[in-house]
C-alpha cells in the first residue's frame, strides 16, 4: 500500500472562523516540524504549490508583483497580485495571508483566508486536508495534490462535518458540486 493509499486527515482541528458579512476569514494553524525558510519555498515556488495546494501559478509568489491565480475545480483564471512578500515570515495575495512563526520545533503556520461564508466548512476542510499534503512533501515523502472531486475519497466529507458542526454552520452537501464523484 502507498503513502498515498493510507493517508487519512485526523479530526477537525486548529481552526476558527472570523463572521461578518458575506465573506468569513477562516484562520487555519498548523505546527510544521520544519524551519520557515524550508516551508517559505513551499508557500511560494509553482511546483511545489502544485504537489499540496488548491490551485496552479504562472509564477512565483515569493516577490511583490502579479500572477495568474487557478483554483482546483475551477478553469477560471484570475489575476493575483501578491502584495507582501516578506520571506520567509508573512505572504499576502488575493484574499489568502500567510504567517510563518519560527518554533523550536519548526514553524507555526498560519493561514488566514476570506471564503463565502457558506462555503467556510468546505474550506476548512479542503486546507485541511492540503496542509496534511503540504506536511508529507515537506517530510520527504510526498502522496500528491489532494484537491476538488479527489478529496472526498480521503476524507473530506467527514471533515466537512465536524468543521461546519465546530463553526455552528450548516453542512453544504458535497454531492451538490462534485456529483460525479459521489
Amino acid at each position: 500500500m502507498t503513502v498515498r493509499e493510507q493517508y487519512a486527515p485526523g479530526p477537525a482541528s486548529g481552526a476558527q472562523v472570523e463572521k461578518g458579512g458575506e465573506k468569513w476569514t477562516l484562520i487555519l494553524v498548523r505546527e510544521l516540524r520544519h524551519p520557515p525558510e524550508k516551508v517559505w519555498p513551499a508557500l511560494t515556488d509553482p511546483a511545489q504549490l502544485r504537489e499540496w495546494a488548491p490551485f496552479v501559478v504562472d509564477g512565483s509568489l515569493g516577490a511583490v508583483g502579479t500572477v495568474n491565480l487557478t483554483w482546483a475545480g475551477n478553469p477560471k483564471v484570475i489575476e493575483t497580485k501578491v502584495t507582501r512578500a516578506d520571506a520567509p515570515r508573512l505572504l499576502e495575495y488575493g484574499d489568502l495571508r500567510w504567517e510563518l512563526e519560527p518554533l523550536d520545533s519548526g514553524t507555526r503556520l498560519t493561514l488566514w483566508i476570506k471564503i463565502d461564508r457558506r462555503f467556510i466548512a468546505w474550506g476548512a476542510a479542503g486546507w485541511h486536508i492540503c496542509f496534511d499534503v503540504l506536511d508529507q512533501l515537506l517530510n520527504g515523502t510526498p502522496i500528491g495534490r489532494v484537491v476538488a472531486g479527489e478529496a472526498i475519497k480521503f476524507g473530506f466529507q467527514r471533515l466537512n462535518a465536524e468543521y461546519a458542526q465546530q463553526f455552528g454552520v450548516a453542512v453544504l452537501e458535497v454531492a451538490a458540486k462534485f456529483p460525479a464523484q459521489h
